[in-house]
């Protein structure tokens, strides 16, 4: 089996899947750290891959709660549909009896020769062209230091105040420093960064916290750098809404992702 961004770990129910809490795997202020949702997600996509032995059409997740280091979630996977070429399943992410991510899942593949590719990648420069960018909390520890990111069109961190993208639209390369393949997990990581379009399309240093996450796979092909095209839908009532196209550097479409989040705005150094 390839490596994983993360310690997805079987049992000998090979519909039980468990992995640890640490750091690595975590974002959020010194003292405070918790599960990248994208990382919550992730690894019930590879708990539901590996456990029907198909590839993920595509995912919903709906976060619930958050498991914070040193604990241990459980990932339970079910097969409630298993047809010729399409599996219905779903997987529960939970600590004890706290449930933190609650996912609904298709998963297969048909035969045909059909294919198309109506969204165009945008015209961007390659990642070699553009600067590397830190994540605004300057972490020595966590997910975002094991991300590398290249901003093709806005900003991050405080730098967005006053700077508005009237799009709403961030783009940005990003790619896991260790060399891990670009599979559907790791699309899934990639997928929960349409937060960082809030404070672009706002002109605040502002961001959230995820609600739900849908993806939909394509089709994964060979990359080292993803292209993260994000358009911020609107945001009211406290609340924003998202999307985002994720492409190969040969231009291939791979997947989408949709989300809704809880707005945060961070402005002050207390906040950083």
């Amino acid at each position: 089996m390839e490596r994983l961004f993360f310690d997805l770990r079987p049992t000998h129910n090979p519909h039980r899947w468990y992995m640890p809490i640490e750091p690595p795997i975590c974002v959020g202020p010194p003292g405070n750290l918790f599960m990248f949702g994208g990382v919550g997600m992730a690894s019930a996509v590879a708990a539901l891959e590996r456990t029907t032995g198909r590839p993920l059409i595509c995912a919903t997740a709906q976060y619930l709660g958050y498991a914070r280091p040193p604990s241990v979630v459980d990932i339970d996977v079910w097969t409630p549909v298993e047809g010729k070429y399409i599996t219905q399943a779903n997987a529960k992410v939970h600590i004890d009896d706290k449930e933190i991510i609650s996912v609904s899942a298709a998963l297969g593949a048909r035969p045909s020769e059909l294919a198309g590719q109506w969204a165009p990648m945008p015209d961007a420069p390659p990642p070699e062209d553009c600067e590397p960018s830190e994540h605004w909390r300057g972490a020595e520890v966590g997910l975002h230091t094991r991300m590398e990111v290249r901003m093709v069109k806005g900003r991050r961190g405080p730098d967005r105040i006053g700077n508005p993208e009237v799009d709403g639209r961030t783009q940005l390369w990003a790619r896991p420093r260790e060399g891990f393949p670009i599979d559907a997990s790791m699309l899934a990581v990639l997928a929960d960064f349409v937060p960082q379009g809030v404070g672009n399309a706002l002109g605040r240093n502002a961001g959230g916290n995820s609600l739900d996450n849908t993806l939909r796979i394509r089709r994964v092909v060979p990359t080292d750098w993803v292209l993260c095209d994000i358009r911020v839908s609107g945001v009211a009532d406290g609340f924003a809404h998202g999307e985002m196209a994720l492409f190969a550097q040969d231009g291939e479409l791979m997947a989408t992702a949709s989300q809704s989040l809880i707005v945060r705005v961070r402005e002050t150094a207390e906040d950083r």
